[in-house]
Parts: structure tokens; C-alpha cells; sequence
């Protein structure tokens, strides 16, 4: 049984460290999401960081698998307030199934955090998954091209050009 805070634990900050193994552990044993799930309730930023990019990674390989972790993401993931999990939830908004009202409630999540933000990561992957949202969602639709022309004029270019993309692309 691997313990996923242990494992996604050390080494440099800004690394992955071993993410792929907790991927892997995840798949081979789908039970096993809610334990990768418990380990964003650590006390170390670095391994909350890595368990979201882990429960990202294995809801693009099995959506289907998150579908009794939904709530979850909605709720404790959703509330973490560091960016790079942050980021992270934007992104399994756009991989997991969600029923009407939960996409509701992750759209407006997003919004939320695209208005309060000054990560650039996490403005690009709001933008993102609400420009995904926008193919199905007059609402959003509506809405997000002022969203993006305002971000367009963002100091960061990173950001401004992911605005740019977004805009042309809708």
C-alpha cells in the first residue's frame, strides 16, 4: 500500500518529485483516489501541490473514476487557498463529469477565483477551463469575452497572450 503523502514528499519544491508514481497507484487501484484525495489535507504546501497535479493526471486518464470524488473537488480541493492547487482544480472542472448544478457551482468557482487571483497560472487555467465551459454555456459565452479583453491588457505576457488565444478562438 503506498502512503501518497509520503511519497510525494522531498526533494525541490518546484519539482514533481515522484507524482507519477501516486498517478500510477491511483489508476492500478482506482479505491485508492479518496486516499490521494486525504493527502491535500497535509501540512506541507509541496505535497498538496503534487496531489493535485496527481488527481488531475488521473482524471484526463479515467474521468469516469472521479465521479463519487466530484463533491470533493467541488468542495475541500476547491476551498484550498494556494495556488497551485488552485490551478489544478480549474483544470479537472474541464476532465471530470459533472451534473447541471455542480458545473454550475465550478463555473462559478472559477469566476471567483479569475476575479481574486494574482497568480498567473491560475488566471491562465480559470480562463481556460471557463473558455471550455463557453461552448456549451450561453452564459459563460456571453460573459467571457470582457473577461478576456480585460486580461488582455495584463502586465504578465504570458497572460495577456493566453487572453489573445482564448478570444480569437471563441
Amino acid at each position: 500500500m503506498t502512503d501518497f503523502a509520503e511519497l510525494l514528499s522531498g526533494g525541490h519544491p518546484n519539482s514533481l518529485g515522484r507524482t507519477d508514481e501516486a498517478v500510477a497507484a491511483a489508476i492500478a487501484d482506482e479505491r485508492r483516489i479518496g486516499d490521494l484525495f486525504d493527502t491535500l489535507a497535509s501540512d506541507d504546501p509541496t505535497v498538496r501541490m503534487r496531489a493535485g497535479d496527481a488527481l488531475e493526471k488521473v482524471a484526463r486518464e479515467r474521468p469516469e473514476a472521479f465521479a463519487p470524488y466530484v463533491e470533493r473537488v467541488l468542495g475541500e480541493m476547491a476551498r484550498i487557498d494556494q495556488p497551485s492547487v488552485q490551478w489544478h482544480v480549474a483544470q479537472l472542472f474541464t476532465e471530470i463529469p459533472l451534473t447541471p448544478p455542480q458545473r454550475r457551482r465550478g463555473i462559478a468557482w472559477l469566476w471567483r477565483t479569475w476575479e481574486r487571483s494574482d497568480d498567473w497560472i491560475v488566471i491562465s487555467e480559470t480562463l481556460t477551463a471557463l473558455a471550455h465551459f463557453a461552448q456549451t454555456s450561453p452564459t459563460v459565452r456571453k460573459r467571457l469575452p470582457d473577461a478576456l479583453r480585460e486580461t488582455q491588457h495584463d502586465p504578465r505576457k504570458a497572460v495577456a497572450r493566453r487572453a489573445t488565444k482564448l478570444l480569437e478562438s471563441l
